[in-house]
């Protein structure tokens, strides 16, 4: 699976420190900081985004959901909308604590626990394909079309942001949209969201066909 290779890969590269990985990092992050440190309201704004977008913003979406799901007896909703965006916090703190790396020197926000992955990168990623998935009802085709590209805008735009607040360096969140890619996967296979509950993913929908 792409994904976990793409994860391994860098998890590797951060672990022995390839040079190669290194000179990526800062190539990318070294502008942007100098960008940023002169523009103030570039920072406020990306910090925003990412501040209303990240782990916090999708859980308080999550237990909302969550909230609806028991109104309406969906235990299958119930326990994947809890794996899938309450915990995936848990699995990016493992992560983190695995690769131990350092946050980025200059970075234009506060932030903590370590770099690698980023934690928002696997939030927005895990959360909006979780939405995706047991919202099916909600949604025309050309109007699942739009969700599916904004939420594919909302993925890079926050990961974008932890790069340019030099909150995290690239390979941490191309780490972490894989991590949040691979732990999403995980919630469909054991729970299980699929047709065969159709009505049970339908009573989310307000407005039912």
């Amino acid at each position: 699976m792409i994904a976990a290779a793409c994860y391994a890969l860098l998890w590797t590269a951060v672990a022995l420190h390839w040079k190669w990985l290194n000179s990526i990092d800062s190539a990318v992050l070294d502008p942007l900081h100098a960008y940023g440190v002169k523009r103030p309201g570039w920072v406020r704004f990306w910090n925003v985004l990412s501040t209303v977008f990240g782990p916090g913003g999708f859980q308080i979406v999550g237990a909302a959901v969550v909230v609806v799901a028991v109104l309406r007896r969906n235990l299958r909703a119930v326990l994947f909308v809890l794996a899938a965006i309450e915990l995936n916090g848990v699995v990016a703190t493992l992560a983190k604590n695995l690769a131990g790396r350092p946050r980025p020197l200059g970075a234009l926000t506060a932030s903590a626990a370590s770099s690698f992955p980023s934690g928002h990168a696997v939030a927005v990623m895990a959360g909006v394909l979780a939405l995706l998935t047991i919202w099916p009802g909600m949604f025309t085709p050309r109007g699942r079309t739009a969700a599916i590209t904004l939420g594919a805008l909302l993925v890079v735009a926050v990961g974008a942001a932890r790069v340019i607040l030099n909150a995290h360096y690239l390979s941490d969140v191309v780490a972490g949209w894989a991590l949040g890619y691979l732990w999403y996967l995980v919630c469909v296979v054991v729970i299980r969201p699929g047709k065969r509950d159709a009505d049970a993913a339908s009573q989310l929908d307000p407005y039912p066909p």
